[in-house]
């Protein structure tokens, strides 16, 4: 008989865990059912032949609790922040953080740390597939954000890969504003100063001080206009510092668009996948802790504060009994 690929229940700290392993060793990853997080993912490398991490997740249930950096958070109902915690939607006013009047920061949404549960789980020689669900988003549970949205996240693991799709579902009587995005931070040697980089985007959105694009077509600067923030050609980060948010993303050959971060020591590279959205990207230069030991390229549906852009607003409408789909994921490759 065949083996499989196995998922076998543990714990991190008081989370609980899901850990799939694949039969021959190749690949292996751990996922925490809070905020259906992917907390490590291991690939055979061909430069060492062992399993190697190759993602900075959160390493036991404080960091996870927390969520400092949202290491490889899920970003639902929004990605990156709502200026001001305020939007406005279908001629009503709404308020995410009602009652602060100080710091007015909200950011990546409430998928994150929500509780899922494993709701089917397939497993074949080749692949692990885990569908994982929840129904937290309800009315009155998160301020200002008064929708119904049941969430599903399919992870599919290889030997090679690791696939995810953010489904959401309005079952809710009205249209709900949303979009969804993965907050990963990834590694093939630290710091990440010697790595390479390669995003195949022609804009980059102009962000002011406290990082909301800017109004119109003002958010809007060709990458010709700034070529150190240009990473067309693919180049070395060095001392680079970016927490900015890409545009205008083409496709490759086979019609995903790649975003690739390669070890040009061992020929390693990370091809993070998307099919549509935008690329954010974030040298991890203000963590709390292993700044720039590893880079966040986050996969999105929209750019930052799309809430409070009419520009957005038909993209992020997803009206009741209508599902919408997200998909990305990472491929470790040695060309």
């Amino acid at each position: 008989m065949t083996a499989e690929y196995r998922i076998a229940e543990n714990r991190l700290g008081g989370e609980r865990t899901l850990v799939v392993s694949a039969p021959d060793g190749t690949a292996r990853a751990v996922l925490a059912l809070s905020g259906a997080t992917l907390l490590s993912w291991q690939v055979r490398s061909e430069a060492t032949g062992r399993l190697t991490e190759l993602t900075d997740g959160y390493r036991d249930d404080k960091e996870l609790l927390v969520q400092d950096g949202v290491r490889a958070g899920l970003l639902a109902p929004f990605p990156n922040r709502v200026a001001d915690g305020r939007y406005h939607h279908a001629d009503q006013d709404h308020d995410l953080l009602p009652g602060h009047h100080g710091d007015r920061l909200i950011y990546h949404g409430f998928a994150r740390e929500a509780p899922f549960e494993l709701a089917h789980a397939t497993t074949t020689a080749d692949s692990a597939r885990l569908l994982l669900h929840t129904t937290s988003i309800r009315p009155g549970r998160y301020p200002g954000y008064p929708f119904a949205i049941d969430l599903a996240v399919e992870y599919t693991l290889t030997a090679r890969e690791l696939g995810i799709t953010i489904r959401a579902t309005n079952v809710g009587g009205s249209t709900a504003p949303y979009a969804a995005g993965w907050h990963p931070y990834f590694t093939l040697s630290r710091p990440i100063d010697d790595l390479t980089l390669h995003i195949p985007a022609h804009t980059l959105i102009r962000t002011d001080a406290a990082l909301i694009p800017l109004p119109g077509e003002d958010a809007l600067l060709p990458l010709d206009n700034c070529p150190g923030m240009d990473f067309r050609t693919p180049k070395q980060l060095s001392d680079a510092v970016i927490d900015a948010c890409y545009a205008d993303l083409t496709p490759g050959p086979a019609g995903r668009i790649e975003t690739v971060l390669t070890n040009s020591a061992t020929g390693e590279e990370l091809r993070v996948w998307q099919h549509s959205g935008y690329m954010h990207v974030f040298t991890g230069d203000t963590l709390a802790r292993d700044r720039r030991a590893s880079i966040a390229l986050e996969p999105v549906e929209t750019m930052t504060n799309a809430f409070n852009r009419p520009e957005h607003a038909a993209a992020l409408a997803l009206e009741p009994g209508r599902s919408r789909a997200f998909a990305f994921g990472v491929e470790y490759a040695v060309p």
